[in-house]
């Protein structure tokens, strides 16, 4: 067993392109600032989708911006590449071979006869000349009178041979006579010269193949401008029998019409008789051949549009009239008018290379060219509907790479591996976090603040081990009776041997134990105070603000699990944020002002449920307060009232009473609001920091971490 599973196992060596598994937590770190910014898991992924994201392993996956960047340099490349003129020139440049190949087979002809001509004079004059130098009653010697022409009668020597060939070579030069006229003749444009060579008797049978060759070529083109995988169909034209191919566009016909009207066009019935025509993968519904119809058409009519009109209108009479049968003509014709519903617009092509290319080469250029279009109108679609499953992965992988179809594979497993992960769960049509996702958001985001922390040297706040009765440091002291018995036992040990001196065994006495000193953590109760008026997203605090909540609570959670946090947002009213809303917490733009008194109330309810330990409120905030309660409802005014200030002042004189300590974060320093604070401050006896939003976690998780402590056995 274990042999023939090692042998299923294949190994490579590393060179950097492989890519591993997704990670949960990576894609979920890739779309943190997004989520916590417009508060939509659909919108973070769509926005990821666009951009791609980096692994932990150092692996990128492209994003839909960069498959399009990609779409559009190999669009640019054959843009530059190719001369689309050059398919006219091509054909030229056949048809010129063809008639410089006849043209040679009639010159020997006409010169055959020449040569003929100038035979039958010079034995005429031979003959002459030898009758005359005969007298008419002496027959040559050795020879008697009949052996002069083998007639006795009159004496003349015979060249009946002669004659025969004299005659086929005057035939054959008058045809080639005749054909050189032709060729003379000729139209001047390429497609008046192809078309009135099909009814030609070429002398020259190659230039009659490589004729019947480049008349196959544009059938082919015609045939290609509405169906994709035409092989079957020109090869039974090639071979001299097109009623099977006129019957096909007569049925197509008469199936469009059907189609059109409403009624059953018996498809299924169609392909039963036609579908060998249609290549190894024949359409499998009238939609699909339809589609496939109108991108071939549209690929054709940019052929034409890339072209100048000159060159437009000889192509079109090149590939009109190829088939000799006036009736396929009038389908295809028919076929080309009942197509027009389908709107088979091509697209212009602005070519500006000089490589030669020709016909056929040139409509798969442009299939190429529709395919490219395609494929960029999907992925824009999908950048805004996050749909990748439209994107025709094939298409991806035949006109970008394979590198491209796996970066849209893993694009399409992301949401797939967060939901396994346990961090998303689909709601109806919708996916949503789930707590443990909102979890993991907080605990990147404390690892974010702590990362921070190490790199501007601010501390290293990794999170603290929990001990019995406290946290262990590397400092120590003589045992007391009371202390928690951790004996540092290399300072203990050396004790013993300062008091008695080297030897062995070592006796320990009381008096040589040293033990680690311990930090006692006291029992916080704490209160999260976040402002959601509208400026704090207009200044770009907000998002800030919302991270420092969902760090301090993961470090709360998790670090100081008897600890209470509780988190209220306040604009014109205060409200409580569950922690599983954190992520979802949003700025409030419709309701105007910043009512502290309603958040320090409902602040000093929660805490009066903590009769131990330390009590504290944490505000963030980056204006002063503007609106108050009268009555249940808010009062808005700007600059503040002294109503609004006296009674703010007086919710902090309460919570003052209460033992309650507000600690205020500012992030702005407006005349107003330092005004307001020092008066808090004076109430209260708080601490106030200035900073900035980039470094509010670093502020506000150092003071509460350092303010937990207090060290104890200090001498």
């Amino acid at each position: 067993m274990a042999n023939r599973f090692t042998s299923l196992i294949r190994y490579s060596n590393w060179d950097g392109s492989q890519k591993g598994d997704l990670d949960a937590d990576d894609i979920l770190s890739a779309i943190s600032d997004d989520l916590m910014e417009f508060c939509d898991l659909q919108q973070a992924m769509r926005y990821l989708m666009q951009r791609g994201m980096e692994t932990s392993d150092g692996n990128y996956i492209k994003g839909l911006r960069d498959l399009m960047r990609q779409v559009k340099e190999q669009r640019r490349q054959r843009l530059d590449r190719f001369d689309m003129g050059s398919v006219m020139e091509d054909i030229k440049k056949q048809l010129d071979e063809i008639l410089d190949m006849e043209r040679e087979t009639i010159n020997e002809w006409i010169n055959q006869k020449e040569a003929d001509d100038h035979s039958a004079k010079f034995m005429d004059d031979l003959m002459h000349d030898l009758e005359n130098s005969l007298t008419t009653d002496r027959p040559p010697e050795g020879g008697s009178p009949e052996d002069l022409d083998g007639n006795p009668e009159t004496g003349r020597a015979g060249n009946g041979d002669d004659n025969t060939d004299n005659f086929t070579g005057k035939v054959l030069g008058n045809i080639g006579e005749q054909n050189k006229q032709f060729i003379n003749d000729l139209p001047d444009d390429t497609a008046g010269k192809v078309k009135a060579l099909q009814d030609y008797e070429f002398l020259n049978t190659d230039a009659q193949k490589k004729f019947l060759k480049l008349i196959e070529q544009l059938r082919k083109a015609m045939t290609k401008s509405f169906f994709k995988d035409i092989e079957k169909m020109v090869k039974e034209m090639s071979d001299g029998d097109i009623e099977r191919m006129k019957n096909m566009v007569k049925d197509l016909n008469d199936m469009l019409v059907k189609k059109i009207a409403g009624e059953d066009p018996g498809f299924e019935k169609f392909m039963d008789k036609y579908g060998d025509m249609f290549g190894d993968n024949p359409p499998q519904s009238l939609d699909e051949l339809l589609e496939q119809m109108r991108q071939q058409m549209a690929a054709t009519q940019s052929l034409f549009n890339s072209m100048s009109p000159e060159q437009q209108q000889q192509l079109q009479e090149l590939m009109s009239g190829k088939f000799g049968d006036p009736e396929l003509e009038s389908e295809l014709a028919k076929l080309a008018k009942e197509m027009d519903f389908l709107n088979p617009a091509g697209q212009r092509y602005d070519f500006s290379g000089s490589e030669e290319i020709d016909l056929q080469a040139a409509m798969e250029l442009m299939r190429e060219m529709a395919e490219l279009d395609d494929l960029e109108q999907e992925m824009q679609r999908a950048q805004y509907d996050g749909k990748v499953d439209d994107i025709d992965e094939e298409k991806i992988e035949e006109l970008l790479g394979e590198e491209a179809r796996e970066d849209l594979e893993e694009m399409k497993k992301m949401l797939e591996v967060l939901e396994k992960a346990g961090y998303v769960r689909k709601d109806g049509n919708k996916y949503e976090l789930t707590p443990r996702g909102s979890r993991s958001l907080g605990q990147q985001a404390l690892g974010e603040i702590y990362r921070r922390l190490k790199n501007q040297s601010l501390g290293n706040h990794a999170v603290p081990e929990e001990g019995r009765f406290g946290e262990r440091i590397e400092d120590s002291k003589p045992y007391e009776f009371g202390d928690p018995f951790q004996l540092h036992m290399s300072r203990t040990i050396r004790n013993a041997l300062d008091r008695e001196g080297p030897g062995a065994p070592i006796q320990l006495k009381t008096e040589d134990f040293e033990v680690y000193r311990s930090e006692s953590i006291t029992q916080t109760a704490t209160v999260l105070m976040v402002d959601l008026s509208w400026s704090m997203a207009l200044r770009g605090s907000f998002q800030s603000a919302k991270k420092v909540a969902m760090a301090l609570h993961n470090l709360i959670s998790t670090a100081y699990p008897r600890d209470s946090l509780y988190v209220l947002g306040f604009s014109a009213f205060a409200k409580e944020i569950k922690a599983h809303d954190l992520p979802y917490l949003q700025y409030d733009d419709y309701l105007l002002g910043t009512n502290m008194q309603h958040a320090l109330i409902l602040a000093e309810k929660l805490l009066a449920k903590h009769q131990q330990g330390t009590r504290q409120i944490l505000m963030i905030t980056d204006g002063e307060p503007t609106a108050h309660l009268e009555n249940g409802r808010p009062v808005f005014a700007y600059p503040p009232t002294p109503a609004t200030i006296g009674k703010t002042l007086q919710a902090i004189r309460k919570c003052t009473t209460r033992n309650i300590t507000i600690n205020t974060f500012m992030l702005d320093q407006s005349y107003y609001l330092k005004a307001f604070v020092e008066q808090m401050t004076k109430i209260n006896g708080g601490r106030v920091f200035y900073t900035e939003p980039y470094n509010l976690g670093e502020y506000i998780l150092v003071d509460y971490v350092q303010n937990k402590k207090k060290h104890l056995g200090r001498r």
